[in-house]
């Protein structure tokens, strides 16, 4: 019954998050022209601009390439599935983890000095946020009792009463993961990166296609992961989770279009440090209680 719960959930995902994600994806470009004085594309826009995309003639420096996208894409509906199904929360960070191995061998792949520029700086990216992700599941697990997420629903109170540092934590990382300023040192979609595309730059067509459509599914997962510290027993938490969810979203809009790049250097130290004394701290608390 497992099995069966958690490939229905891949599949719904694989239908939802694309649909969600590129709503948030165009809702994300409305607020970031109004903060800046404009008036902004359409909701749409990231629809049209990856259908356009799909369109093109697949013209990849290598077949392995897309080869290497395809199932960074496929492990990422993949963890998406496993987590809105109420499985295993570790298991769906692991999954992410190995999305985002292929995506820097992709990148690797294609034997540009941009895009092997930009995947070496993906890795520096996956060292800085992968302890807080991984000390995130430990503090969730110990206020929980448990990894499954469909745990949450029998809680009396939520996870973030007691994981509120970790999930302080988790949001600094956050910014990493969703590509956000200050630490967007891999690949940006503004015109102000230094390296070209980073990661992307020899990719192309339905290629660079499957790039975005899977970071708007990874952008939902990141989401749900933010929800599951505010569900507890009560159905009105899920509104709350909601709320909370787009007000996490909003922030990082705005933390997007405040603050300039950093070095890799800051991004990396800043990061352990926020993981060992958020993560290390709550988990070291909550073994205490």
């Amino acid at each position: 019954m497992t099995i069966i719960v958690t490939v229905i959930g891949i599949i719904a995902f694989a239908i939802a998050g694309p649909i969600i994600g590129c709503f948030l994806a165009g809702l994300d470009r409305i607020i970031s022209a109004r903060m800046q004085g404009r008036v902004g594309p359409p909701l749409l826009q990231p629809y049209y601009d990856v259908r356009k995309l799909f369109s093109k003639e697949n013209a990849s420096v290598n077949t392995s390439e897309h080869a290497y996208i395809l199932f960074a894409f496929i492990f990422t509906l993949v963890a998406g599935g496993v987590f809105f199904s109420g499985g295993n929360l570790l298991l769906s960070v692991f999954l992410v983890t190995l999305s985002s191995l292929l995506f820097i061998v992709a990148a690797y792949s294609s034997r540009s000095p941009y895009s092997e520029v930009g995947a070496a700086r993906e890795t520096l990216q996956a060292m800085a946020y992968e302890p807080m992700l991984y000390l995130m599941c430990v503090a969730f697990f110990m206020a929980s009792g448990w990894f499954d997420v469909a745990g949450v629903f029998f809680l009396d109170a939520p996870a973030i009463t007691t994981a509120w540092l970790a999930f302080l934590g988790f949001l600094f990382v956050l910014t990493i993961k969703l590509r956000k300023s200050p630490f967007d040192i891999s690949m940006s979609h503004h015109a102000h990166q230094e390296i070209v595309r980073g990661v992307t730059t020899e990719m192309s067509g339905p290629t660079l296609g499957l790039v975005e459509v899977m970071h708007w599914c990874e952008n939902v997962l990141f989401m749900g992961w933010v929800a599951m510290f505010f569900i507890w027993s009560n159905p009105l938490s899920i509104v709350l989770a909601v709320v909370v969810v787009l007000a996490v979203y909003f922030l990082e809009i705005w933390i997007d279009n405040n603050f300039a790049r950093v070095k890799w250097q800051l991004m990396l130290k800043s990061a352990w440090a926020v993981a060992l004394v958020a993560g290390g701290l709550n988990v070291a608390v909550l073994a205490y209680l």
